[in-house]
């Protein structure tokens, strides 16, 4: 199947109804938008399309130039905006691509060395990130929090990213990238 932003879907098909095919795209769940189109104007229409799953309905007639602007608000709300690239000491780290770069360089992580590291640019030079939060960031997966842990993949990092070192520890407090 494909992954669309947003679909215009008529809800008086042929073979199979709009409402179904609604009704089954909200179920799959994902991040694409359904503007349901029908002759079918009323309010209870209307409410009765949008609480199948119908991210917006357009009665029929309508303005060409409504519908496109109606496509392209959908198109907007169908995924978040990517977050921002950061950089820092000659790391730079995509949170929405998933890929690290040293001076140039690509960098590739495991999940749970990648999860680590995004925490540390983000907190700035100044303020070292805890071990505990370091360890906490969503997407480890991994049951276990120990100190033992957490410094082995600060040291896998530290390997990966080279000479000269960029990951620092903070006695007492955490890690931190200058």
């Amino acid at each position: 199947m494909n992954d669309y932003d947003v679909v215009v879907l008529d809800r008086d098909l042929p073979v199979v109804h709009g409402d179904d095919v609604c009704r089954a795209l909200a179920r799959r769940g994902g991040e694409v938008r359904v503007l349901m189109l029908t002759a079918a104007a009323g309010i209870d229409d209307r409410v009765d399309g949008l609480a199948i799953g119908a991210d917006d309905y357009l009665p029929k007639p309508f303005a060409l130039r409504e519908l496109t602007a109606r496509v392209a608000a959908l198109g907007r709300r169908s995924r978040p905006a990517a977050p921002p690239v950061l950089r820092r000491a000659g790391i730079s780290l995509d949170p929405y691509r998933r890929e690290v770069f040293r001076d140039g360089r690509y960098v590739p992580l495991s999940r749970k060395e990648f999860a680590v590291l995004a925490e540390l640019p983000a907190r700035g030079g100044h303020r070292g990130c805890p071990r505990k939060r370091c360890w906490r960031r969503p997407g480890t997966r991994t049951p276990t929090r120990s100190p033992h842990a957490v410094r082995m993949t600060i040291l896998k990092l530290r390997r990966k990213l080279g000479d000269p070192p960029v990951l620092l520890t903070d006695p007492g407090v955490g890690y931190r990238i200058p």
